[in-house]
């Protein structure tokens, strides 16, 4: 199997820390997003979505979404569970995953893509037709940036993790949401926020931050 990767990308960061997490080696082939080679022919005839991460199988089977990579690479190796040991750890999980995609991945996105003149004809990412950047859009996502931030650092103020007890996938998830939004110079949400200050600075003294 082959894991199409990109070393500055945000999703493709999600399968590495998850993969270090569980001990598991992939080879990696290495897309570079800054000159658009994802965009060239010979990437799209892999992967329309024109999207990072793509894990292509021996059989030819292609998972090119990084929690759908993350879950089939759990099936094999449960241990350590990163979706949750228990009914209650896998809801809370599940919940909380989409809950960061949603109200902070999905605004970092709309607040760097809207922006960036890179991104013209292309807000948002995929396999679409045209999509122009809406400037109103940069205020709206750094509007659910801050609301979020607020949320989660309440969320921490009682909990070392973001799910259960333990170092999950949906500390991955948060983890990378927050530095990639730091990365597009978002407002940093550590500043006033102490729960969350802590929690980022245990994730990221975690090995695996490093992948």
């Amino acid at each position: 199997m082959k894991l199409f990767d990109a070393d500055w990308a945000p999703s493709p960061r999600r399968v590495r820390i998850f993969l270090a997490e569980k001990g598991i080696a992939v080879e990696r082939i290495q897309v570079d997003i800054k000159t658009g080679e994802h965009l060239d022919p010979d990437f799209v005839g892999i992967n329309p979505q024109r999207q990072i991460p793509v894990l292509l199988l021996d059989d030819g089977t292609l998972i090119d979404d990084s929690l759908g990579i993350c879950r089939y690479f759990e099936a094999l190796q449960p241990d350590p569970p990163m979706f949750g040991r228990t009914p209650v750890e896998i809801g809370l999980i599940e919940s909380w995953l989409r809950r960061i995609e949603h109200d902070c991945f999905q605004a970092v996105a709309a607040a760097f893509r809207n922006k960036v003149g890179v991104f013209a004809g292309r807000a948002v990412s995929g396999e679409w037709p045209p999509i122009e950047q809406i400037p109103a859009m940069v205020e709206r996502g750094r509007t659910m940036w801050t609301a979020f931030a607020d949320v989660l650092d309440a969320r921490l103020e009682q909990r070392r993790f973001v799910a259960g007890a333990n170092f999950s996938m949906a500390d991955i998830a948060a983890l990378v949401s927050i530095d990639f939004g730091m990365g597009t110079r978002l407002p940093d949400p550590r500043e006033g926020r102490p729960a969350l200050a802590r929690w980022h600075a245990e994730m990221s003294a975690r090995p695996s931050a490093a992948a």
